[in-house]
């Protein structure tokens, strides 16, 4: 065996492993692509053809340098959301904010909460910088907000994350149960809201920012409502020294200049975001009815998926989503315990619903037959 540099004991210690398994990787294994990618909760809708226009003029100068102030953009959101620019910080997507976060607070054997089974990426960079993950259960399929504080309290954590509306259950929590959460948190803990599905659940559901608090972090992002998960643009939102602190480690020129532009022209693009939020809307019920005429239970959903019950245990329900990959239809599913007896779909265009319509029932069938 060759010498080499030792890593560090903590990263030498972690797992070679990526939170998800993307369905290119699948498709590869497979040697033949699906019929219906339904899996990671993108916009089959795209983005706004005004912004597909605007890429597409500015594609020529993408020989430049991305502005690393990111000033156009931060400005645009500030408007957007009624808070001043030195309240937002713009990232290579929530995960890359997620991870800047984790940095900024997180020393190894910190405690951080979160739930038992909420998205795993903030698990990746909690276990990348040392700190100790505390889980709690979901309670009645949506995240625990007084389970959450117990731990919170318990544990000293340093961060508690939380997403709403809900990854994976499609869940939500009204405004004031947030803001109730909010006031009851320590002023030491710092809050990840992760509101990435926000723009898809009712407005009732995301409470105002006060960016004077500085406890409390709100994440955005371009990847779902409007349809620019492969560009990797997000911002947060927070009080302006905490965000001045992300400009310490992010990377400055981590967003490209073509997302900084698709993000801006998206932002201008508020008529396009209403029908997607339609359409979305009129999918969730789609999904829902194949659902029930399959005998499974659709999950009310604020997001751009529905998960649904297949009515037994984490084991049958892996069967099915086995069943439709070998259907050539993507979709994916909780893993945590009480969460599992679920499959996940995102909303698609009509002809992948279609094909999970058709499909559906054979791959229910031969989970039965074992």
């Amino acid at each position: 065996m060759p010498n080499r540099p030792s890593l560090t004991p903590l990263i030498a210690a972690l797992p070679s492993t990526v939170p998800f398994v993307g369905p290119e990787a699948q498709e590869r294994t497979r040697s033949k692509p699906f019929r219906a990618r339904i899996g990671a909760n993108e916009s089959s809708f795209g983005p706004s053809p005004r912004v597909i226009a605007r890429m597409a003029d500015v594609a020529r100068d993408m020989w430049m340098y991305c502005d690393p102030d990111n000033h156009d953009l931060k400005a645009a959101a500030a408007i957007h959301l009624g808070v001043r620019p030195d309240n937002i910080v713009v990232g290579e997507g929530i995960d890359g904010l997620l991870g800047l976060l984790v940095r900024m607070y997180v020393s190894p054997g910190d405690a951080v909460v979160t739930s038992l089974g909420a998205y795993p990426t903030f698990n990746f960079h909690v276990a990348g910088a040392g700190g100790r993950l505390v889980a709690v259960p979901y309670d009645n399929d949506r995240e625990n907000l007084s389970g959450l504080l117990d731990a919170v309290r318990r544990e000293n954590a340093r961060l508690v994350y939380l997403s709403n509306p809900d990854n994976p259950m499609g869940s939500w929590w009204e405004a004031d149960e947030i803001e109730h959460f909010i006031a009851a948190l320590p002023e030491t803990t710092m809050l990840v809201l992760d509101e990435a599905y926000g723009e898809l659940g009712p407005a009732s559901a995301l409470p105002a920012i006060d960016a004077n608090r500085a406890n409390v972090v709100h994440m955005r992002t371009f990847s779902k409502a409007y349809g620019l998960a492969g560009l990797r643009c997000g911002f947060a939102v927070g009080e302006a020294e905490v965000i001045r602190s992300f400009e310490k480690i992010r990377n400055h020129y981590g967003v490209s200049r073509m997302a900084q532009i698709a993000g801006l022209e998206a932002l201008a693009d508020q008529a396009y975001l209403g029908q997607v939020v339609a359409k979305v809307d009129a999918g969730r019920q789609r999904i829902a009815s194949i659902a029930m005429a399959n005998g499974l239970k659709p999950l009310p959903s604020a997001t751009n998926f529905v998960a649904m019950d297949c009515g037994a245990d984490g084991a049958f329900a892996l069967k099915v989503l086995q069943g439709l990959l070998a259907r050539d239809v993507f979709i994916r599913k909780p893993m945590a315990p009480g969460l599992d007896r679920c499959i996940r779909i995102s909303v698609g265009l009509d002809h992948e619903l279609d094909t999970f319509a058709e499909e559906l029932p054979g791959a229910l069938a031969a989970a039965r037959d074992g």
